[in-house]
C-alpha cells in the first residue's frame, strides 16, 4: 500500500509525550509532520527556541533520539488556534484538562489520536490496543454519527494497562479469566522528567503509590477486554485488582501478574497461547508493528527492563516466569515487561494510526 504521506499535527509538542511523537513520526514513511502546537507561551517561536532552557541555553529534550533540523526550525503554533482541517491527523499529547476542550474542536474535521484520558470512558469512544481489541474501531462510526463530527477521537490507554491487556488477551480468549491481581514496578519516565524532588525521592527507594493509576488500570482493562455489543462495549466479566508502584528504572514497566482462569490450563498451554498471540495482526505489515506481539522468555531471570525493554524497538511485550499459582483456583502467575514510552505511548499511538489508515478509518 502506498499513497501520499499523511500530514500530521502534534499538539503538546514541547512536553515529553509530544517529543515522543516527534521521534516516532519525523522519519516515518507514512506520515509527514506539518504542524507543531503547544501552549500560548511557546507559540510563535521556533521549536528549538520553545524547548530551550533560558538559564543554561541547552535544549529540554529527553529522548535519546534527536529532533531533526526541519523540526527544530518549525514554528510552534498556539494549540487553541490550530486549524485541524489543514492536516490529515492530529496526534494529541496534552494533559486531560486541555484535551477536554481541544480534542473535540479538532475532531469536528479531523481524526484525533490521543494519549490523554479525557474521553477514554465515554461509551462511544474506543480505547484501542494493537492486536487486542481492534473490533472496537466500529465505535468510531457511531461516535462520528452521535457527535456530528467528520473526524473522531480515539485515545490509547494508560501505559501500565497496555502490556497487561496484551498479555491477558490470549489467556482470556482461550481459558476465560475470573480474577487478575497485578503489582506494577513502573519506570520513572512515566512520571515525566521534572528535576528536583521526584529525582531525589526515587533514589534508593520505591514509591508505593501513584495517584489515580490503580483506578485507571482496573477500569480500562475491563473496557479493552470487553465485547462490542450494539454500539457500546460491555465490560469483561472479571475482577482486576492493581497495586502500582514507582521504582528506580529509567524506562519499561514491569508487572507481576497473578490470575485465575475459568477453565483449567497448564503452564505449557498458557505459554503456547502467549507465543501465538497477534500473528494475524503482525501479518498486516504495518511499519511500526513488532515481529512478535509477545516475546516469551524461558530464562527464570527474564524479563529485565535494561535488557528486554527495547526488543523490536520497544514494541513487544515480554513475558517470563510463567508458572502455576497454588493459592488461586486455576492459578497462573508470570512477570511482564512493556516499554511505557514506546508501545505504551507515542509509538503505540502511531501503530494505531497506521491500522486506521489500512482499514479506511483515516482517508
Amino acid at each position: 500500500m502506498i499513497f501520499l504521506r499523511k500530514t500530521v499535527a502534534i499538539v503538546g509538542a514541547t512536553g515529553i509525550a509530544g517529543q515522543q511523537f516527534i521521534v516516532s513520526l519525523q522519519n516515518h514513511k507514512w506520515f509527514k509532520i506539518k504542524k507543531l502546537a503547544a501552549s500560548e507561551k511557546s507559540a510563535g517561536r521556533s521549536y528549538q527556541e520553545a524547548i530551550q532552557n533560558p538559564n543554561s541555553g541547552t535544549m529540554r529534550w529527553w529522548s535519546p533520539e534527536r529532533p531533526n533540523k526541519e523540526i527544530l526550525n518549525m514554528e510552534v503554533e498556539n494549540a487553541g488556534n490550530l486549524d485541524a482541517e489543514e492536516v490529515d491527523i492530529v496526534f494529541s499529547a496534552v494533559e486531560s484538562d486541555a484535551a477536554l476542550s481541544l480534542e473535540p474542536r479538532y475532531a469536528k474535521t479531523t481524526p484525533v489520536i490521543s494519549t490523554a484520558s479525557a474521553f477514554r470512558y465515554d461509551e462511544d469512544v474506543p480505547i484501542l490496543v494493537p492486536g487486542v481489541n481492534l473490533e472496537h474501531t466500529e465505535l468510531i462510526r457511531i461516535q462520528k454519527r452521535n457527535r456530528s463530527w467528520q473526524g473522531f477521537v480515539t485515545p490509547i490507554p494508560n501505559c501500565t494497562v497496555t502490556g497487561l491487556v496484551i498479555a491477558l488477551k490470549p489467556i482470556y480468549d482461550a481459558f476465560g479469566l475470573d480474577k487478575v491481581l497485578m503489582t506494577s514496578m513502573q519506570a520513572v519516565s512515566g512520571a515525566g522528567r521534572s528535576p528536583g524532588v521526584l529525582s531525589l525521592d526515587i533514589q534508593d527507594n520505591i514509591i508505593p503509590f501513584i495517584p489515580k493509576e490503580e483506578e485507571k488500570v482496573q477500569k480500562e482493562a475491563l473496557k479493552i477486554l470487553g465485547k462490542l455489543n450494539i454500539g457500546k462495549v460491555d465490560n469483561a466479566n472479571l475482577k482486576v485488582s492493581a497495586t502500582c508502584t514507582r521504582v528506580n528504572v529509567s524506562d519499561g514497566h514491569t508487572e507481576s501478574v497473578f490470575l485465575s482462569t475459568k477453565k483449567p490450563c497448564s503452564v505449557e498451554e498458557v505459554t503456547e497461547e502467549l507465543r501465538n498471540f497477534g500473528k494475524d495482526f503482525v501479518r498486516i505489515g504495518l511499519p511500526s508493528a513488532p515481529r512478535e506481539m509477545i516475546v516469551v522468555h524461558e530464562d527464570q531471570d527474564r524479563p529485565q527492563p535494561r535488557i528486554d525493554r527495547d526488543i523490536y524497538n520497544g514494541m513487544a511485550t515480554s513475558v517470563g516466569r510463567i508458572r502455576k499459582d497454588n493459592v488461586l483456583e486455576n492459578g497462573i502467575k508470570f512477570v511482564l515487561l512493556s516499554h511505557n514510552t514506546k508501545m505504551g505511548a507515542a509509538k503505540g499511538a502511531t501503530l494505531i494510526a497506521e491500522y486506521l489508515i489500512k482499514k479506511g478509518y483515516i482517508k
